[in-house]
């Protein structure tokens, strides 16, 4: 070993490891390592929890697995003896503590583990039920140079930078599982500088990417140099392997040649959010494909889009399920978007179902007029209707709510409800109309459906309907959708006051009406699908509220 290192290839892995495959992941590991070796690379970088997957909240705490891991570890370190090094994440028991940990695999053996000391218990976060805070750490040894190992979180606060700095790191290499929301790019890259002003150090952020559950790990993993300007960029929203030579000159590494790919803007982030949301999630729990409710709507066809684009038209099924209520214009509209979309549609009335319950519980409710007890039955029917088709072939339903819907309670337990996951759960109203707008101009390689309007027009401009009753519309009952969709913003992601969102020039009724919409719809969104976080405040991981709860601004 020398003992100075001038020259350093370094190639980064943002890969899309599976939570709890772990013989998966060691051998997803390895193949980095192959692929690096070849590049003549010194050390690859795999990110947080790598082998374990991330997050893998209580599963973790499993003994069994925790051993797992630390075999996988300890056989990677012995398969890639001759070659590159490996920073690769996992959990790690150290006598009665177990930690979320970064090992230094070298010359056959893990030549050394540090732990992460600032264990996020915020929104999606929750590592201090499952883990115990590591010691500040000093800086690694790797054939004469001194790297430092914060782990995510790590670098989001100081001491844990300045502890390495004072200890004599002169890089630092920080492994991350970070979620992506909007505009998360940005604030990475200002804590990194923050970080890079308090010691000067050069730092290479590398991110985790995929799915799991309702998060999306984006990627984007870049390094940022000592006088702060950027050293190389990875893409977001896929799986790459890059590799970027660094020099040290008059003591301070550089990066001389790396990777400078562009980030999308926020229509397409979130879109392709949505798709690798969907898409992992179909891929990662093995269903064949996918089924929905096509009802001419503007919620379901986005969806529907979004699972073409995700699976490719094969693997989506679209369903109308129409009644009394549906318009000609929805029959038309549905068509026109499966069509477009290329997928298998069929058409399943529903009036001999909702009329057969009827007959059932009518003489129940006589002298009772009819209300939205009756308007319930039929979105209960559809979804039993897309349940027995995903029994039947294996798909998995995808259900079509958007967040402004279920943050008032504008969609049915057990009815329209019903699924295994939400693409759009986590997209306002307003958001859905301008994403459908964006997609039908923009197309990507990635995208496995087709160029061109996806979602035809007339769903995008008509009045929006659940047609459950003769000319019913969105807007009978709620604000228009431009309003509802600020004061919800103000009240979920701001946590504002009814006071403070009236001073904002709106009529404090309606405002208390959406608030208390919103804390009554709690139970129903206990009961939801999962869905892809694109917000800063999900509902589920972000937002817990109490279901019951007497609560209300004064």
């Amino acid at each position: 070993m020398t003992d100075t290192i001038s020259r350093l290839r370094i190639a980064v892995g943002q890969l899309n490891p599976i939570v709890g495959d772990v013989a998966g992941n060691r051998q997803l590991a390895l193949d980095a390592w192959t692929e690096a070796r070849d590049a003549g690379a010194d050390l690859l970088v795999l990110t947080e929890l790598f082998l374990s997957g991330y997050p893998p909240e209580d599963l973790v705490l499993k003994p069994s697995f925790q051993e797992t891991c630390r075999h996988a570890a300890e056989g990677l370190a012995a398969d890639t003896k001759d070659g590159p090094a490996i920073i690769v994440g996992s959990p790690w028991r150290d006598g009665d503590m177990l930690h979320n940990s970064v090992l230094l695999l070298d010359g056959g053996e893990v030549q050394a583990v540090r732990h992460k000391v600032e264990l996020p218990n915020y929104g999606v976060f929750d590592e201090r039920r499952v883990f115990q805070p590591g010691p500040l750490p000093g800086p690694v040894d790797f054939r004469g140079m001194r790297i430092g190992m914060p782990i995510c979180e790590d670098i989001w606060i100081e001491d844990v930078a300045e502890c390495l700095l004072e200890t004599g790191a002169e890089f630092l290499i920080s492994p991350n599982g970070s979620p992506y929301w909007l505009n998360k790019a940005d604030e990475r890259v200002q804590v990194v500088v923050s970080r890079i002003v308090e010691t000067g150090l050069p730092i290479l952020y590398a991110n985790q990417f995929g799915g799991q559950d309702e998060l999306v790990f984006d990627g984007g993993s870049f390094a940022i140099h000592a006088d702060r300007t950027l050293a190389f960029q990875m893409p977001q929203f896929q799986t790459d392997l890059a590799v970027a030579d660094w020099r040290k000159t008059d003591g301070n590494w550089r990066c001389v040649e790396g990777p400078g790919a562009e980030l999308p803007d926020g229509n397409q982030a979130n879109w392709l959010a949505c798709v690798i949301g969907l898409r992992d999630y179909v891929e990662k729990n093995r269903f064949p494909g996918v089924v929905l409710g096509l009802s001419g709507g503007i919620d379901s066809a986005i969806c529907a889009a979004i699972s073409v684009d995700a699976l490719g038209k094969d693997r989506v099924h679209c369903i109308m399920l129409p009644y009394r209520y549906t318009s000609d214009d929805s029959l038309k509209d549905a068509a026109d978007c499966a069509d477009a979309l290329g997928v298998k549609y069929d058409i399943v009335p529903i009036e001999q179902a909702v009329q057969g319950l009827g007959a059932i519980v009518n003489p129940l409710f006589e002298g009772y007029r009819e209300d939205v007890t009756e308007e319930n039955i039929q979105s209960r029917i559809r979804g039993t209707a897309l349940m027995a088709v995903s029994n039947k072939f294996g798909s998995m339903v995808v259900t079509t709510g958007n967040k402004s819907e279920v943050s008032v309670g504008y969609a049915t337990l057990y009815g329209d409800m019903n699924g295994g996951f939400n693409p759009i759960k986590d997209l306002y109203k307003t958001e859905v109309y301008r994403l459908s707008a964006w997609r039908n101009d923009n197309h990507l390689a990635t995208f496995k459906g087709p160029k061109g309007i996806v979602i035809p027009t007339n769903i995008i401009e008509k009045a929006p309907t659940a047609e459950l009753r003769e000319g019913q519309t969105d807007q009978d009952s709620l604000p228009p959708y431009d309003d509802l969709d600020t004061i919800l913003n103000a009240l979920v992601e701001d946590e504002k006051s009814v006071t403070e969102i009236v001073a904002m020039g709106y009529e404090e009724a309606v405002v208390r009406r959406v608030e208390h919409l919103l804390y009554i719809a709690e139970y129903k969104r206990r009961q939801s699908a999962p869905g892809v976080k694109i917000t800063r405040r999900n509902f589920g991981r972000d937002r817990r509220y109490p279901i019951t709860n007497r609560y209300r601004d004064a």
